[in-house]
């Protein structure tokens, strides 16, 4: 997939994010425009996935840990062919099995019901240590949120990464800076990210997250009998202006007017 089909691509889980958002008038924009090119790398160019056997045994698994940012999630698994695309269009409702969080009961192709957060962390080192046990090739990788890594069991997890040499298990950190009530620093700073991670024993690298190509190569690093840390630089509201770098937009309700921007700016034109 060369570069300008995947900036289209991205365009297009953009729109689809803000359509089914303005839809439902609920959930949480910022948080899936900042995490598009993350989810799009794994299910694009690394992950070992398929849509026509999701349950398949030796598959990769993929944890949203920030389950919040699902529509991001449910536009690339419609893209992919897991569920109709006019199922995005029921986002949230109570008859849809799109659900404001994942849940891997409901929807094809999600591996952990997330949502809780930190959870999803200490849930990938369990399905990561499985594979160990069983001697599975396949990999786990888990996407937080910086504004996550302030609950202790993230911490947990990272420790139980380390102690038990998952080098089969890949976290990505979606670092906007922001969260629900501010940055980062005004709520709890999380410091050196970076520093945290390495002194935990984890293998780090630091990526622009909105380039797809930069996070598949960071991913496809060799790393052997320890876990990798992916620090993802990204920009929360991504790719429309007027929600770029604001913490409101985690979780505001998109009205007429900023629906109809937000589509002009995604080059479709609309008049709702």
């Amino acid at each position: 997939m060369n570069n300008e089909i995947i900036n289209e691509k991205a365009r297009q889980i953009r729109v689809d994010i803000i359509k089914m958002l303005y839809l439902c008038q609920s959930g949480h924009p910022g948080s899936s425009l900042s995490c598009v090119e993350i989810l799009m790398a794994l299910y694009y160019k690394a992950a070992k996935v398929d849509a026509t056997n999701p349950t398949m045994e030796n598959r990769d698994r993929i944890v949203l840990s920030k389950g919040h940012a699902c529509p991001a999630l449910y536009a690339i698994l419609a893209d992919k062919g897991y569920f109709s695309r006019e199922d995005l269009w029921r986002l949230r409702q109570i008859d849809s099995h799109l659900q404001g969080h994942p849940d891997m009961k409901k929807t094809p192709g999600i591996d952990v019901s997330s949502g809780s957060l930190g959870q999803g962390a200490s849930i990938a080192v369990g399905l990561a240590l499985a594979a160990k046990h069983k001697k599975a090739d396949y990999k786990v990788y888990v996407i937080i949120g910086d504004g996550e890594v302030q609950e202790g069991i993230v911490w947990e997890a990272a420790m139980a990464a380390v102690h038990y040499k998952l080098d089969n298990l890949i976290v990505l950190l979606d670092y906007n800076g922001l969260q629900i009530d501010g940055s980062n620093d005004q709520v709890m700073s999380i410091g050196d990210i970076m520093a945290k991670y390495r002194t935990f024993g984890f293998e780090c690298i630091k990526v622009n997250g909105h380039d797809i190509n930069a996070i598949t190569e960071a991913i496809n690093i060799p790393v052997a009998g320890k876990p990798k840390f992916i620090c993802c630089e990204t920009v929360k509201g991504k790719g429309i202006s007027f929600m770029e770098n604001h913490f409101e937009w985690h979780g505001r309700v998109i009205n007429t007017n900023e629906y109809n921007v937000a589509l002009k700016e995604l080059g479709v034109m609309t008049n709702v």
